[in-house]
């Protein structure tokens, strides 16, 4: 039973994200060059706000200091890698295989924000996915059987939230819309502070507003890439 939780637990996380690797992002060296520079930065992000919470010891013991911190981190390496990205755009789009890279400019945000959001996940779901494999089960005598399917369907949330998220920030600066940026990190903030509930096995509370925040997000994030009602109906119409 702890092996079967441990592969539903990983394919309701990991499975749609890699889903969107295989489809958009596998074909192209340049893309994943993108998503890897991204899965990196959010890596120094971590360590720093890691260093911060280890630095400050009086803090050290509240977790809402360190979420502060890292989401802070975050979202300076978000933005340095939507700098990073429009510095070497002309250039990926020269060693892109089919030099379609930089027609779209939302296209690496939307690669980056997905290396961003799998690492992430990853980070937050690597050691759950390890204690469900057993030799115990919650649920029996203290804690809750809910804990691991929760852990993963927040993971995911978080996944493609960062891969939203990058969509709206770089369209905010390219379009110095800067309401789409105070989203991200609002939401960010709001988001994650919505986790601090799991402390008190409050899951609804946290996995229901944070999946309408994501489905807001998505919306804007479509429209952002310029998608429209026709586009969308185009895109589920099957065409030879």
């Amino acid at each position: 039973m702890t092996v079967a939780e441990f592969f539903s637990c990983s394919l309701l996380a990991f499975g749609a994200p890699l889903a969107m690797f295989a489809m958009t992002v596998a074909n192209d060296p340049v893309r994943i060059i993108i998503m890897i520079a991204a899965a990196f930065g959010w890596l120094l992000s971590f360590l720093l706000s890691s260093l911060v919470w280890y630095a400050v010891v009086p803090l050290r013991s509240y977790l809402a200091f360190g979420m502060v911190f890292a989401i802070i981190l975050q979202e300076l390496f978000r933005y340095f890698m939507y700098l990073l990205l429009r510095k070497t755009e002309a250039g990926l789009k020269e060693i892109s295989e089919n030099h379609e890279i930089g027609s779209n400019k939302l296209e690496m945000a939307y690669v980056s924000g997905l290396g961003f959001g799998t690492m992430s996940g990853a980070f937050a779901l690597v050691n759950v996915l390890a204690d469900s494999i057993g030799p115990g089960t919650l649920g029996l005598r203290g804690g809750t059987e809910y804990f691991f399917v929760t852990s993963a369907a927040m993971t995911l949330c978080m996944i493609l939230l960062n891969t939203f998220w990058s969509v709206i920030f770089f369209s905010g600066f390219d379009d110095r819309n800067y309401k789409k940026v105070a989203w991200v990190v609002l939401s960010h903030f709001f988001v994650s502070s919505l986790s601090l509930l799991n402390r008190k096995e409050l899951y609804v509370a946290t996995i229901l507003p944070s999946y309408i925040v994501l489905a807001i997000t998505a919306y804007i994030a479509f429209r952002s890439a310029g998608g429209t009602s026709k586009s969308l109906l185009q895109s589920f119409t099957h065409r030879s």
